[in-house]
């Protein structure tokens, strides 16, 4: 469960980053961060009712960068 949910924000992070996508079809871009947005979403949501509550706070506020450093440190 935790390597998806890693995996997710990687992919949703890298695709924030990529600026030359975002430059050359920014109708691409923001689908492809539709879809990795849309992915993180449903993971999120299949965490367990006892997930440490500050992963549940990063997620839901969408700090990605402090969820995927709890990831890294706790998971």
């Amino acid at each position: 469960m935790y390597k998806a949910l890693r995996d997710a924000l990687e992919a949703r992070l890298a695709v924030v980053a990529d600026h030359s996508l975002r430059d050359a079809d920014p109708h691409a871009h923001l689908e492809k961060l539709k879809a990795a947005s849309a992915r993180l979403e449903e993971l999120a949501k299949q965490l367990p009712p006892n997930a440490d509550p500050r992963l549940k706070h990063f997620l839901e506020r969408q700090s990605y960068l402090k969820a995927r450093d709890w990831l890294a440190t706790y998971a």
